[in-house]
């Protein structure tokens, strides 16, 4: 069980710092809830604690762990399947895993292929919600702005 000030990572939004923990009555149920704010954007969600482990959140990265995946980022491998369809469930599967390396492949491998031949917009929309994944917790565990992270993470998959 985590607690209020812990910073987590959402496989799906990202990370943030739990604001609060409230029991809430949704669809006649009765759970405990963590509030969580997002640093970018504002975003707050709410995450059954009960469900914490099967959604698959966990503390962030601590900061040397972060400072590796960054310089790890040029050496991974971004090969995707031209299938539109497979290549989107490739990646969304990847995204829900929440191993931040296998986020950072996404990214990757969509950029390369905006660059080469342009994304759809499923899949632009798929660059940017894995962009403020990596984003979100590396700033976090680093303590660095959000704008610094992107500066950082642009040169290195470059």
């Amino acid at each position: 069980m985590f607690n209020i000030g812990d910073m987590i990572a959402h496989p799906m939004h990202g990370a943030g710092v739990i604001d609060s923990i409230e029991e809430r009555k949704i669809n006649g149920c009765t759970r405990q809830y963590y509030i969580l704010k997002m640093p970018t954007g504002g975003m707050v969600v709410m995450i059954p604690v009960d469900n914490c482990e099967q959604i698959g959140v966990r503390s962030i990265l601590s900061e040397a762990e972060a400072e590796t995946l960054m310089d790890s980022i040029p050496g991974i491998d971004a090969e995707m399947t031209p299938n539109w369809n497979r290549r989107y469930r490739e990646n969304m599967q990847r995204l829900k895993s929440g191993d931040l390396t296998e986020v950072a492949c996404v990214v990757k491998g969509l950029m390369a292929r905006d660059s080469e031949k342009g994304l759809s917009t499923g899949e632009r929309k798929m660059l940017h919600s894995a962009k403020q994944i990596l984003v979100s917790e590396i700033s976090l565990s680093q303590k660095k702005t959000s704008e610094e992270v992107e500066v950082r993470l642009t040169a290195a998959f470059a």
